[in-house]
């Protein structure tokens, strides 16, 4: 199969929108990352996402839609997820609620809930309008590499896979949605995102983070969200973190480097200082930069025939807690204390 690359224009959205409604797969930009869509309510559809990527199907995803109008025909919806629906939407915050019988078992992982989420790139919504579909899009990568964040990741992951791949440029945000359980009281982080949990609590009056966002699964577990097995996000080198005072954090990345060929260092733009001399990558100025470039970066490293990741342990607060998720389970967990 050969996989087109058209821009996300009128005519590019068209043609996409053709090939969901045929049951197709294709690659699809959002605010967050680019996803591989399929209409949701099509249980062969999403099940050729399972193929494309080679994920497990135990693993749940997530149902795009327009707004609140169309979420309501999928979802019983809780009052907290109105709430916070009408707070963030549309943009990077997916909601867990009760499912509808109209759901198909595929999408949820046969789980009682469903994964919901309205986006708010222009060439996303657009689809969703053209269509008349909610849509169903996991990220657009072979299962456990690091995210898309460009259409050349998803070609050089997808190509002869996927009939077509939407161009919208770089993804904005670069890490996938923040995923929150809205089915009781209170919100539940599962996966953190751009959309942070003190964020969610200036809505809510307060926001819980649940234990699995920072650890990885125990054995027989149910993952109720995607984004929590144990290796996700990953590069084909192996990821190391190191955590500790910045000195003894640098020393001890030296001390690593020293006695390996190949190792680069992932580090905030103010720590490259401390690693002149080795080979760095750098996330950039701020978190906001870290969390555009990091699945970028990740396949850089690849790329550039980096033989180990060392990275800097981020604080986990606001987007750093978002960040610190991502590159501990790109990182197998493989975190290292000074």
């Amino acid at each position: 199969m050969e996989t087109r690359r058209l821009p996300a224009d009128q005519a590019g959205i068209i043609k996409a929108a053709q090939a969901l409604k045929a049951g197709q797969v294709v690659g699809v930009p959002t605010e967050t990352v680019y996803g591989l869509a399929a209409d949701a309510l099509n249980p062969r559809a999403v099940a050729a996402i399972f193929e494309a990527k080679g994920r497990p199907a135990d693993n749940p995803l997530i149902v795009h839609v327009l707004g609140k109008a169309q979420a309501q025909a999928l979802a019983a919806l809780t009052p907290l997820a109105i709430s916070l629906m009408d707070a963030f939407w549309p943009g990077p915050l997916t909601l867990v609620a009760p499912r509808l019988t109209v759901v198909p078992d595929i999408v949820t992982a046969g789980l009682p809930t469903v994964a919901l989420r309205a986006p708010s790139h222009p060439a996303m919504r657009a689809l969703l309008l053209e269509s008349g579909l909610a849509i169903a899009a996991p990220s657009a990568n072979r299962s456990g590499a690091p995210s898309p964040t460009a259409p050349e990741h998803v070609l050089a992951d997808l190509s002869g896979l996927i009939p077509l791949v939407l161009d919208g440029g770089p993804c904005e945000v670069g890490l996938e949605s923040t995923v929150v359980d809205a089915t009781g009281a209170l919100p539940l982080v599962l996966r953190p995102g751009a959309v942070t949990p003190e964020m969610i609590a200036a809505v809510a009056g307060d926001c819980l983070v649940a234990p699995s966002a920072m650890r990885p699964l125990k054995e027989g577990e149910a993952a109720l969200s995607p984004g929590l097995r144990h290796r996700h996000y990953a590069p084909k080198a192996p990821l190391t973190l190191v955590k500790g005072p910045p000195d003894r954090v640098a020393a001890h990345i030296r001390r690593l480097c020293a006695q390996e060929e190949g190792v680069c260092v992932l580090v905030l733009e103010e720590r490259l200082p401390a690693y002149q001399g080795l080979s760095t990558f750098s996330l950039g100025q701020d978190l906001g930069q870290a969390a555009h470039r990091l699945f970028a970066l990740l396949r850089q490293a690849d790329e550039a025939g980096c033989k180990r990741i060392l990275a800097e342990a981020l604080p986990e607060e606001g987007l750093g807690l978002a960040l610190m998720n991502r590159l501990a389970r790109a990182a197998d967990f493989d975190i290292q204390s000074v």
